[in-house]
């Protein structure tokens, strides 16, 4: 596999629709996301709740970088709840990108942006960009390889500020998984926990730069400050996953 991908091997999404969700596929047996048509902003897949958990550690961020659209989830529920944050997302499959309206995804406006762009190419634009970093760039093939390199990892540290976080989707089965694992603790000097979904198909890593997983209080889950009460609903039970986990890694 080449280290970077050129448009023509782009593998075209398609979508698969049912009386209550929209899913988006690269090939049929993998679900790439899922929206609810009830609901287009909800988080209908577990794994992406669990990664919003970086808010029990970053409960107000201001800047966000994401690599990855597919069908929006992430960027959907950040650009609805987190009202304060400037929301960058860099998706490198145009034909992704050419989808947007069927996802709901916002337009781009003066707190959100999608970028065509390579995700390696994303993160080196500049030091201390991001209060939150999350990477869910999974393609047909599985990770690709630019997305995985200890270069890669130290550029998604350079880019986030003091005390930002990392947080990673790793799925399972991915056989480079625990060199991904190395890799990051690595570039954030073992400051890492690794959360496995309910669904038991993903890995989501937190990585911080800062302290912020020392410091964290152990107890009693409370709502982030200002987050609304619907998001707060679909996120505590990934809330006290991570938690005890966090519990279970200080013990």
């Amino acid at each position: 596999m080449p280290d970077h991908f050129t448009p023509a091997q782009h593998v075209k999404p398609f979508i698969y629709e049912t009386a209550t969700s929209k899913n988006l596929h690269f090939c049929i047996s993998d679900i790439q996301s899922c929206m609810r048509i009830s609901d287009p902003n909800a988080l209908a897949l577990e794994y992406t709740r669990t990664m919003m958990g970086f808010l029990l550690f970053k409960p107000e961020p201001r800047s966000i970088g994401m690599i990855g659209l597919g069908g929006g989830s992430l960027a959907k529920f950040c650009y609805r709840y987190l009202s304060r944050a400037r929301i960058q997302v860099a998706e490198i499959n145009p034909q992704v990108i050419a989808l947007r309206e069927e996802f709901h995804i916002p337009p781009d406006d003066a707190r959100f942006i999608v970028l065509q762009a390579d995700g390696a190419d994303f993160v080196h634009h500049g030091t201390g960009r991001f209060d939150v970093l999350m990477l869910d760039g999974y393609i047909l093939e599985g990770l690709p390889p630019q997305l995985g390199s200890q270069r890669f990892y130290d550029g998604c540290h350079a880019s986030l500020r003091p005390d930002g976080i990392m947080v990673v989707n790793l799925q399972y089965g991915d056989p480079d998984t625990d060199a991904h694992l190395a890799r990051i603790r690595h570039s954030f000097n073992d400051a890492v926990l690794v959360v496995e979904d309910g669904e038991e198909s993903h890995s989501i890593v937190f990585a911080c730069k800062g302290n912020a997983l020392e410091k964290f209080p152990l107890g009693v889950i409370r709502r982030p400050p200002d987050l609304d009460p619907a998001a707060t609903h679909q996120l505590l039970a990934g809330f006290a996953l991570i938690a005890s986990v966090l519990k279970d890694q200080r013990s």
